[in-house]
């Protein structure tokens, strides 16, 4: 059923989870808030049509072509994988409470020390705030680390985001690909 693509007429189901795609000593681990009812559904990560992630990923040069949410699989052998900071499926990020962030961001700090990316992604400014309980935080490069990784912060690439186009995604997730590959100086 997870290779079965949901239609309108098709109910999408809530709480269903979304497996990570996740291996040791990644370069980048991308971290969703969590996985949309649509993601969940279908098995793959970032899967709605309108959702940017893949695009801007190729824009920044993390992969050599566009990938499709299907073949989310193909960003372990790059060193790249993904996860969420809550497993939950909703329909939207903001029916999450900050309890469940927060719990989220515990489980996903043992995952790390588990796993030891050495960079950790969080796609999501406002999640990120509520999740680390830094309110203040900005896009970009954190002061702290997070589970003996880097941190950084990227803007949701959720079509629902209309504050960032997607040419501002591509300059952010550039800034993150030079800086996890040694290219670059990291400025705060």
């Amino acid at each position: 059923m997870a290779s079965e693509r949901p239609t309108r007429t098709k109910q999408l189901p809530t709480g269903r989870r979304l497996r990570d795609i996740i291996a040791p000593n990644l370069k980048v681990l991308f971290c969703g808030i969590n996985p949309g009812l649509y993601s969940a559904a279908v098995g793959h990560h970032f899967a709605r049509p309108s959702n940017r992630f893949w695009a801007a990923l190729r824009a920044a040069g993390f992969t050599e072509r566009t990938l499709a949410p299907s073949e989310d699989r193909l960003l372990l052998p790059l060193g790249y994988g993904l996860t969420n900071i809550v497993a939950r499926a909703t329909a939207q990020a903001d029916e999450l409470n900050a309890g469940e962030l927060v719990a989220g961001r515990r489980r996903l700090e043992r995952k790390v020390r588990r796993y030891t990316p050495r960079w950790v992604a969080i796609l999501g400014i406002s999640a990120y705030r509520v999740a680390f309980v830094t309110p203040d935080a900005t896009l970009g490069p954190q002061p702290e680390r997070f589970g003996g990784a880097s941190l950084w912060v990227l803007p949701n690439p959720s079509g629902l985001n209309a504050s960032h186009q997607p040419t501002d995604l591509a300059r952010a997730f550039r800034r993150l690909r030079r800086a996890a590959s040694g290219a670059a100086r990291v400025a705060r």
